[in-house]
């Protein structure tokens, strides 16, 4: 994967998480139990590929930082699917990318990954396009898009979360699988923790269930984690984001095509404005400034000139930007 585009691997993620929100509509169980055997039914494929990587590449570091993900992963999977049973499948997952502007300010925060002037601008937009796309204005596509608009946000906080400890995490890492399933096993101890006395975990939900249940696990737990997981580390934390914009789409289309959701003008009107803004937030510098390229992407100097440091030019040539790479 490290010598694969990242944009690409972030691209098939998306794609593969995109199908989820219409395989737990298929399922047909709740939100705790979808999480639960979402997580459980992914270890016999993750712990094989753990243990082969561990062999060629060593025990994984921040393993903490892993299950710490995990945890908040699980919490993202029980309150987004209790969104979905409230405002339908594609709408929920809309809702849940207000990570792309929650996971620039976590790196601005944290990091000093300062982000793009556009990003200020677009969040209040994107604000107005989630309560619309919720359902607030009517034609709500579920059963009660107040509810459900509310535990979108906050499953799109939660899983803002974790894919910012995701990309924190992965950072100078070769490890794929052992991220994967150590925050695999924090979100199915989450999911039990949160969705049990809540919605309830049915450990019995028939052989029809656990087909479309498997289904989800192989696309969104295995295939979709481990591309997003390769990919973030390697991506601004605004590119990573816009990439992931990707999933949101095609949610809306698979669940008209699939599941028969006819969402109303408005909603789609908020989805369009959603998406347009969480665009423009995450939209990557077009250019960077001199100070902030690296020595090889730097024009050549014609032959025979001589390099000379200049500390004077307005104090900030020689001293490196904050949240700049070195």
């Amino acid at each position: 994967m490290r010598r694969i585009d990242p944009r690409l691997l972030a691209i098939a993620g998306a794609a593969f998480i995109s199908v989820s929100a219409i395989l737990f509509r298929l399922s047909g169980v709740s939100s705790g139990t979808a999480a639960l055997f979402r997580c459980a039914l992914a270890l016999p494929v993750l712990a094989p590929l753990a243990l082969w990587e561990r062999r060629r590449a060593g025990p994984r570091r921040r393993a903490a930082v892993d299950v710490a993900a995990g945890l908040l992963l699980g919490a993202d999977l029980v309150l987004w699917g209790a969104s979905i049973e409230r405002v339908g499948a594609g709408i929920a997952t809309v809702l849940v990318n207000v990570q792309v502007v929650v996971v620039p300010l976590l790196a601005f925060a944290v990091s000093g990954e300062r982000p793009s002037r556009r990003f200020a601008f677009a969040v209040p937009v994107m604000l107005a396009g989630v309560a619309l796309a919720g359902g607030l204005a009517g034609h709500g596509t579920g059963s009660d898009p107040v509810a459900g608009i509310a535990f979108g946000t906050a499953a799109g906080a939660a899983y803002a979360g974790y894919l910012f400890l995701t990309r924190v995490a992965g950072r100078g890492q070769r490890h794929r699988a052992q991220p994967v399933l150590l925050s695999t096993c924090g979100a199915g101890a989450m999911a039990v923790a949160l969705g049990a006395p809540w919605q309830g975990v049915d450990l019995t939900p028939g052989w029809a269930a656990l087909g479309w249940l498997a289904a989800l696990s192989m696309t969104g737990q295995v295939c979709g984690w481990m591309l997003i997981g390769a990919a973030l580390p390697r991506l601004r934390a605004e590119e990573g984001g816009t990439l992931l914009l990707l999933q949101p789409v095609l949610a809306v289309a698979f669940g008209a095509a699939v599941l028969g959701e006819r969402p109303g003008i408005v909603q789609i009107a908020g989805c369009a404005l959603v998406l347009a803004a969480v665009r423009l937030a995450g939209r990557p510098r077009a250019e960077r400034s001199e100070g902030e390229r690296s020595e090889g992407e730097r024009a050549p100097s014609p032959p025979g000139t001589v390099h000379r440091r200049d500390d004077s030019a307005a104090g900030t040539a020689a001293r490196p930007r904050v949240g700049s790479r070195t």
